[in-house]
């Protein structure tokens, strides 16, 4: 595939760290939120949270993702506040635990993301791509947080009903390099 302007820098500085991705890397998932898409993946409680990731920790995952807010199909939303309140406390926990794995924050909301950083976050994982919150990029940019663009359309409310393509991997890979 003919390389059309993404970059092919293998290599994220991670808080001063080089992290080389020309290997893949495991990402375990922390989804602090009632109901997301994955049940076995839901922690609700800072102990529940904790023991699942001393598990991903020695299972070999080389990073987490850690979210507050489901983006499931049909998911209510919840105020920055409440996001913020299921996510802070397991992101310090796990950056005091585990100072070398590699912690990103799974959020649409540059107010979110900033804090998250604050307690311990690395990277900035956004299911939008900005698209929610333009803010979003430029806190990335600001704060040397390498940014993870990803696509949805719609919210996770509307999103069932915008997913129509005519050619799906084309569209998508588009919309994403428009955004690049």
């Amino acid at each position: 595939m003919q390389n059309k302007g993404f970059s092919t820098n293998k290599t994220w500085n991670v808080r001063g760290r080089l992290i080389d991705f020309s290997s893949p890397k495991v990402m375990g998932i922390l989804n602090l939120t009632p109901d997301s898409f994955y049940d076995g993946s839901r922690y609700n409680n800072l102990s529940a949270a904790m023991k699942q990731v001393e598990k991903l920790i020695s299972e070999g995952a080389d990073m987490l993702d850690i979210g507050g807010y489901s983006t499931r199909p049909g998911a209510d939303d919840i105020s920055p506040d409440e996001e913020v309140r299921r996510v802070i406390d397991i992101i310090a926990a796990t950056a005091k635990l585990s100072p070398n794995t590699i912690i990103s924050i799974d959020t649409f909301r540059s107010e979110v993301a900033a804090k998250a950083i604050d307690a311990g976050a690395s990277i900035i994982n956004d299911i939008t791509g900005g698209d929610h919150d333009p803010e979003l990029p430029k806190l990335a940019i600001a704060r040397h947080t390498p940014y993870i663009a990803m696509h949805m359309r719609g919210t996770p409310k509307t999103m069932n009903q915008l997913a129509q393509y005519d050619d799906l991997v084309k569209e998508v890979l588009a919309s994403l390099h428009q955004k690049i």
